[in-house]
């Protein structure tokens, strides 16, 4: 092993370890609620490849988060933002809302978020700790990312933000994810942050 490889693995492992302490003293769960419409690229994604939406987990206790996770949280996050180009699904497909596996290396939103929960599901995380979740920027622009349910919260795998986040320290309104339970259906988030912050004022 070269020095400058020791020295990047030393980095990274000091990053885990940080972000390990932070989310100790972070992480709260989303409040869900109602079942609600399906994304319509998700409805079609499950029509293509059925077996990713029939994902069923009894309510269970989420995950939990220990030190050899969160280095792999942190990890595939960092790897999947780093290989895949960004591109539109009207680049890439000629028509909006095409939710896919990153095609040739390439993907938007949707695309991020889906290939890091294949990831996570194949080290043996539960589909029912990795929801596919819509949210709104503060731009008003509608953005997908994916939710990591934890012991000790819910967590934020973002193509647009490179650090892996508790949910409430993103700048998002969070509308909708996949159910624990069934990953082919969705339930409403009930974001209260909006109406904390209004009651302060």
């Amino acid at each position: 092993m070269t020095i400058i490889r020791r020295v990047r693995l030393l980095i990274a492992a000091a990053v885990a370890v940080a972000g390990m302490t932070a989310a100790a003293e972070a992480g709260s769960a989303m409040k869900t609620g109602a079942r609600t419409t399906q994304p319509v690229g998700h409805y079609e994604f499950c029509q293509a490849l059925p077996q990713e939406c029939r994902q069923k987990t009894p309510k269970r206790a989420p995950a939990d988060l220990t030190r050899q996770l969160w280095s792999a949280i942190v990890r595939i996050n960092n790897d999947v933002n780093a290989s895949v180009t960004p591109k539109t699904d009207m680049e890439m497909w000629g028509r909006e809302e095409v939710w896919s596996y990153p095609t040739s290396g390439a993907g938007d939103c949707e695309d991020y978020a889906l290939e890091k929960r294949r990831r996570l599901m194949a080290i043996g995380v539960p589909a029912g700790d990795l929801l596919m979740t819509v949210v709104r920027q503060p731009n008003g622009d509608g953005h997908a990312v994916l939710t990591v349910r934890t012991s000790l919260g819910d967590f934020v795998l973002d193509n647009l933000e490179p650090r892996v986040l508790a949910w409430e320290d993103t700048p998002y309104t969070y509308l909708k994810r996949q159910s624990e339970t069934n990953s082919g259906v969705w339930v409403k988030i009930n974001d209260g942050r909006a109406e904390a912050v209004a009651s302060v004022r």
